[in-house]
């Protein structure tokens, strides 16, 4: 019986650091955390035990922070580049390198009138930014970027209504629902040239927030998940030309009215009047959808 290896691959993951740049009395940080994954064109390590062309994990570990040290780390983006190529270059033997990055969120601290300080920070973390980037032989990165734990609530202009009534339906229609969801959206470049991969980011971001909160004093109606979602990627794709593709996953996180009927209490009116609702984690609907150019998808 023959076996064939249909893919590979091996390398470092958790390699954490700080990148604090010292230059003037602005300083900034960017703490990463690194995993590398290589590609060889040899199976003889897998079939023969035959180790002579494997870079070892510490050594794609200790190549992350002389890398960091020598070029610094602008964004993930540009650092992942970086390492994915000197790992292309630098061996012949290497048919892919992979670099996947996540960056925690540190905020300056500002002072009571908003002036920010010099070399002071505070972990916020309202969301946490990604990157992966992969390269063959050829070169030519391909690079995904990506949010995870962006989570977000709005207390009306949100319903669902109309959806299929048949014998497995208990759900009632909702003109007014407490909207919550975790935001996870990744989005690929078709074109890298001179982008600001900082700017990209936080446009990505602020699109999703825009589009899911509208305006501060009015809102803005969101019929269902799904179209909130839409209108997001939408809107991402018209802002960045670069951007190729946006996957996008809403979880719904539910918070149900809290049945008082059973209980003797006044009604409050005025301003202690409201709600009381109780958040229900599990089961969750996930929704999820990835809208790329149609020009593109018309030549797969």
């Amino acid at each position: 019986m023959e076996y064939v290896i249909v893919d590979k691959e091996y390398g470092k993951a958790g390699v954490k650091l700080l990148f604090a740049s010292k230059v003037g009395k602005k300083h900034s940080i960017k703490e990463l955390e690194v995993e590398t994954s290589l590609t060889l064109a040899s199976e003889k390590d897998y079939k023969y035990g035959d180790n002579s062309d494997i870079i070892a994990t510490d050594s794609q570990k200790n190549t992350v922070y002389v890398l960091a040290k020598q070029f610094g780390v602008e964004s993930l983006e540009k650092f992942g580049i970086i390492l994915a190529n000197h790992f292309i270059t630098k061996y012949p033997w290497v048919l892919r390198a992979r670099v996947a990055l996540s960056q925690t969120p540190w905020k300056r601290i500002q002072d009571p009138e908003g002036v920010e300080h010099n070399h002071a920070f505070f972990n916020s973390p309202s969301s946490t930014r990604i990157a992966e980037v992969i390269m063959d032989r050829t070169r030519v990165p391909k690079v995904r970027s990506g949010i995870r734990g962006l989570t977000v609530i709005k207390t009306t202009q949100s319903a669902f209504v109309n959806f299929v009534s048949d014998e497995y339906r208990t759900l009632p229609d909702a003109e007014d629902r407490i909207f919550s969801t975790i935001v996870t959206a990744d989005w690929s470049y078709a074109n890298i040239s001179g982008l600001d991969f900082c700017k990209a980011y936080s446009t990505v971001e602020s699109t999703i927030i825009d589009v899911f909160a509208g305006p501060a004093y009015n809102g803005v109606y969101s019929p269902s998940v799904q179209n909130t979602q839409y209108e997001a990627q939408k809107s991402i794709m018209k802002k960045i030309p670069q951007i190729s593709s946006v996957k996008i996953s809403m979880p719904n996180r539910h918070y149900f009215p809290v049945d008082f009927t059973r209980f003797n209490i006044p009604e409050v009116q005025g301003e202690g009047a409201g709600q009381v609702l109780m958040p229900v984690d599990k089961p969750s609907g996930m929704i999820t959808s990835n809208l790329a150019r149609s020009a593109l998808t018309s030549k797969l």
